[in-house]
This record gives structure tokens, C-alpha cells and sequence, in this order.
């Protein structure tokens, strides 16, 4: 929640605009470069010094898009916001005229950096998810440091509130994977599901314990500084069992989960 234009507060202020990478692409992607006509030469440390080649590119592309969507709207005037602006509810926005445009309020908001399927681009490069090895969660966790060292640098650069957000995906987990396999094929492990796996959650087919899978989850949580969620799942109505209910939110608290969300198996998203 910080603000490099001003107090750090949630009040009057609010997320602009964000945009996903899809990490799973980007590893097939590097994966079938380093390795033409399908072949097994080149090694997965060669494959994944690739993707994160292509992540940068990514970053670049992803920071120019929201830098873009940020000028168009820092243009537009305050009766354009009758109520936003209009109405005082974003933050500075009182100490403007009808006539005056919104740049100097908008600076308070977040543009947003979102990723998906990091546990799929993981798989694709090396085998493994990032919950099946030690070796593999580095790789990972180097991923998102990068997304959220790039996303630090342009907020310098642009004195601008870029910000991190591990993207919910609640649609786009499915569109994604539809377009990739249309154009990549069925691949074990990456594309053979009808999603990909929110940001850097662990898979849900992937079967551990709850505290396996918040272990796993939990640093994530200091780099995703727009927004971050983990879940896990109960075994029936956890009503049933407080103790354990009380031991696994200690967990939560203890680790570092920053917000964190307990299920049973009537949900379904």
C-alpha cells in the first residue's frame, strides 16, 4: 500500500488498471526455442535463463502498457469522474476545478503487475512444480522477486505506484491454457487441464497438507505487494474441529501469510 505521491493510506485511493503474464507461455515458449524440432539438448538451468530473458521482455512490455493506460486517463478532466472526483472521493481530489485534469489525483493510484501459472511454467521448465522440490521453489521464487524488483524499479523511474498482484484469475486461468493449447498442443503437467494455477499457488490436484502448502506459499506473500491470497481445505466443517481450525490460523499468522483463507468442500469457484 505504499504511495511514492503521498500518505500510504487505503482511503481515496485505489488500483488503476493491472495486467497478467502468463508464465506458463513464456516457459513453452523457451522451452521449444532451446530446444528445436522438440528435441532433449538443451539442459532445464539453459531453458529457464531463457524464460527469464523472455519474463524481462515481458515486464518491459507489461510497464509501457500501463504507463499508456496511466496517460490516457491522466488526461481526462474531473467532470469526466462526476462522482470520483466530483464527490471528493478520491484522495486530492477536492482541490480541484470541474475544468482541471485528474494526473495529480490518479498519482495516488496503483498500476498493477499480475502473473499466473507459476507453478505450470515451473513444471514445463524442470518436471517438477515448486511444492515437489526445494531446487525447483528457488527457481520459482526467483520469478516473482524479479516481477517485484522490476516493478520497484519503475516505480522510481516513473514516480509512479507500481505494485505486484498475484492475479486471482478467476477467468483467465481457463482462457489462458485454451489459447496455449490450441497453439502449443496437450503438454503433461502444463496444458493438459482446463486451467492454469492462480499466481504462485500450489496446484490444487497436487496433494500435500495444509501447513506443506502454506510453507510453500507464505514468502510469496512480502513480494506481492498489490495483493495476495492463499487458501487451503479442510476435510469437513471445520466447526467440527477448533483445535485444529485455531492451529492452522497460527500457522497462517506465524509464517507470514498475509491473508489467508480457510475452505471445506462444499465450496466450489
Amino acid at each position: 500500500m505504499a504511495n511514492i505521491n503521498g500518505p500510504s493510506t487505503t482511503s481515496g485511493r485505489g488500483n488503476l488498471s493491472f495486467t497478467t503474464i502468463n508464465l506458463p507461455r513464456l516457459a513453452i515458449e523457451a522451452s521449444n526455442e532451446a530446444n528445436p524440432g522438440n528435441g532433449d539438448g538443451a539442459t532445464a538451468g539453459a531453458v529457464y535463463a531463457l524464460f527469464m530473458h523472455k519474463l524481462d521482455d515481458a515486464l518491459d512490455l507489461v510497464i509501457g502498457q500501463l504507463l499508456e493506460r496511466f496517460e490516457i486517463r491522466a488526461e481526462r478532466h474531473v467532470y469526466n469522474y462526476p462522482f470520483l472526483m466530483g464527490q471528493g472521493v478520491w484522495m486530492d481530489s477536492d482541490k480541484l476545478k470541474r475544468e482541471d485534469t485528474v494526473r495529480d489525483v490518479i498519482k495516488h493510484g496503483t498500476l498493477g503487475i499480475g502473473f499466473i501459472g507459476l507453478a505450470e511454467a515451473m513444471k514445463a521448465i524442470f518436471g517438477k512444480n515448486h511444492a515437489e522440490s526445494k531446487e525447483v521453489w528457488d527457481h520459482a521464487y526467483k520469478v516473482v522477486e524479479r516481477i517485484r524488483n522490476l516493478s520497484d524499479q519503475a516505480t522510481k523511474a516513473y514516480h509512479l505506484n507500481f505494485s505486484v498482484i498475484a492475479t486471482p484469475a478467476e477467468g483467465l486461468s481457463g482462457r489462458f491454457v485454451r489459447i496455449d493449447r490450441k497453439e502449443f498442443g496437450e503438454i503433461k503437467g502444463v496444458t493438459d487441464r482446463p486451467y492454469y494455477t492462480n499466481s504462485f499457488h500450489v496446484p490444487v490436484y497436487y496433494h500435500c497438507t495444509a501447513f506443506h502448502k502454506l510453507s510453500v506459499e507464505a514468502p510469496y506473500h512480502a513480494l506481492t505487494n498489490g495483493a495476495h491470497i492463499s487458501y487451503v481445505e479442510m476435510d469437513g466443517d471445520p466447526l467440527k474441529n477448533l483445535d485444529a481450525f485455531e492451529k492452522i490460523v497460527r500457522y497462517m499468522h506465524d509464517i507470514g501469510i498475509g491473508y489467508g483463507s480457510i475452505n471445506h468442500p462444499v465450496d466450489r469457484d
